[in-house]
C-alpha cells in the first residue's frame, strides 16, 4: 500500500487552522461575555437620578429681523473693478 505524506501533512495543516479558528472565537467570545458582564455589574448597583419636574421655560425671545441686501443685475460697462465696498452689520 502507497502512504502519501503530502496529503497527511495539507490535512495536519487544516486541522491546525481549524484548531486555531476555533480558539480564537472562543477567546473572542469570551472576551466580549467579559466586558459586557462587567458593564452590567457597574450598572447592577447604581440608583436612577431622581424624577425631576420640568425645569420652567425660559421666556420666548422675539427673533431678530433679517435683512436681505438685494441688488439690481447692472450691465458692467467696462472690464474693470472698482474696490470693494464695505458692509457693516451692527
Amino acid at each position: 500500500m502507497c502512504y502519501n505524506a503530502g496529503m497527511s501533512l495539507l490535512s495536519a495543516q487544516w486541522q491546525g487552522f481549524g484548531w486555531c479558528l476555533l480558539l480564537y472565537t472562543l477567546i473572542f467570545l469570551f472576551v466580549h461575555l467579559v466586558s459586557v458582564a462587567a458593564v452590567g455589574y457597574r450598572t447592577l448597583f447604581k440608583k436612577p437620578p431622581p424624577e425631576k419636574a420640568e425645569p420652567p421655560k425660559p421666556p420666548e425671545k422675539k427673533p431678530e429681523t433679517v435683512y436681505y441686501l438685494v441688488e439690481r443685475k447692472k450691465k458692467r460697462a467696462s472690464k474693470t473693478y472698482s474696490e470693494p465696498k464695505e458692509i457693516s452689520f451692527r
